[in-house]
C-alpha cells in the first residue's frame, strides 16, 4: 500500500494528474504500477486502476490478472471497479474512502446513483438502434472457432 501511496503523491507533485496511485501484486511481486493520468494523458479513463491493470496486463501479456491483488490508494470509482472485475483480480485493498475523495472535490455518487436508474431516466440519454445488424455480428462470435473467450 505504500507504494501506491507513494506513487499517489509522487506524480500528483509532477503534476500528471490527481491524487490517486495503485499497484498489482501477483505471487508478491510487484506486476503494474499506476497513477491518475487523466489530465496529463488527456485521457478521462486513464484512473490510476485501469492504469495499473494496464501495466499488469503489458507485463504478463495476458488480459487476465487471476489470483493478483490490487493496492490502490484511493476506493475504486465504479468504472475502476468494473476494470477490476473483468481483470478477475482477486482482491482489492484501498486507504482512502470515496466520501474522503468527495471531500476534495472528486465525487463518484453521481455514478453510482445513475447506475441503479433505468435507462430511460439517466442524465444521458441511451436509445437503441440497429439492433438486427448487430445481432449478426454476436452470432458470428457465438460460432468462430478459434475465439479467444474471456
Amino acid at each position: 500500500m505504500r507504494e501506491a501511496i507513494s506513487l499517489s503523491h509522487e506524480k500528483m507533485m509532477a503534476g500528471a494528474g490527481g491524487p490517486f496511485g495503485a499497484i498489482i501484486v501477483l505471487n508478491g511481486k510487484i506486476i503494474g504500477r499506476g497513477w491518475n493520468q487523466v489530465t496529463s494523458a488527456n485521457d478521462p479513463t486513464a484512473h490510476a486502476e485501469v492504469v495499473a491493470i494496464r501495466d499488469a496486463c503489458q507485463h504478463l501479456s495476458s488480459f487476465n490478472l487471476e489470483g493478483a491483488l490490487l493496492y490502490t490508494s484511493c476506493e475504486p470509482c465504479p468504472m475502476c471497479l468494473c476494470a477490476t472485475y473483468w481483470a478477475r483480480i482477486e482482491k482489492i485493498y484501498y486507504a482512502n474512502t470515496r466520501q474522503d475523495a468527495a471531500s476534495i472535490g472528486f465525487d463518484d455518487d453521481v455514478f453510482y446513483q445513475e447506475l441503479s436508474k433505468p435507462l430511460s431516466h439517466r442524465q444521458i440519454p441511451m436509445e437503441q438502434i440497429d439492433r438486427e445488424e448487430a445481432l449478426k455480428v454476436f452470432h458470428l462470435w457465438s460460432t468462430k472457432m478459434d475465439k479467444i473467450p474471456y
